[in-house]
């Protein structure tokens, strides 16, 4: 098998990076967007989170397999130590332990950058046999750590039904009196990509 290498994302990749996110838009809940975003919108995506947070890709024989990244869990600054993380992979490449991968390498940029929260906000399926949606993200979210957290009922619609959100958290660093500011990305990103 080809190995997968990971590598901080470019503008340039956006087509790429949107080709695996169309998926999820078009044939599932697990993202409840709707319309797939342009070009345009992810190369801004891409840039903007970049400004603070990771965002990643994994790369095998030269073809984007997987994306990650970090980003605000809220807006207002007390909230800061915490992010919220998301990740899309190719169909084919779930299942392979690319996604335990992925976190296990944004849980530790986080970690040099101060954060000591993670979260997920996850889509939850109203009934065992939803076509759009499992209970796989939840499953693997329990695997790395996160509990769950909160349970919003019949919050979002899309494919003619009903999704709840479930919001996962993780502690990854101590809660101190005086926590150490946040690290933007750029400043630690050396510590992880060359």
């Amino acid at each position: 098998m080809t190995p997968i290498a990971f590598r901080i994302a470019h503008s340039s990749d956006a087509a790429e990076i949107l080709q695996i996110y169309a998926h999820y838009v078009e044939q599932t809940a697990i993202t409840l967007d709707t319309v797939v975003p342009s070009i345009a919108d992810f190369q801004t995506k891409i840039t903007t989170t970049l400004e603070r947070y990771p965002f990643i890709v994994a790369v095998q024989a030269n073809k984007i397999v997987g994306y990650a990244y970090a980003s605000a869990f809220n807006y207002r600054n007390a909230y800061d130590w915490s992010a919220e993380l998301s990740i899309y992979l190719l169909p084919t490449m779930r299942k392979q332990g690319l996604g335990s991968r992925f976190y296990s390498l944004l849980e530790d940029i986080a970690k040099a950058q101060n954060i000591t929260n993670l979260n997920a906000c996850i889509t939850y399926p109203r009934t065992k046999d939803d076509p759009h949606v499992t209970l796989a993200s939840v499953n693997f979210h329990e695997k790395r750590g996160f509990n769950l957290c909160g349970h919003f009922h019949k919050c979002a619609y899309k494919f003619d039904r009903w999704y709840d959100m479930v919001w996962m958290e993780k502690q990854i660093l101590p809660h101190s009196d005086s926590p150490a500011p946040i690290k933007p990305f750029n400043q630690i990103a050396k510590q992880f990509f060359s």
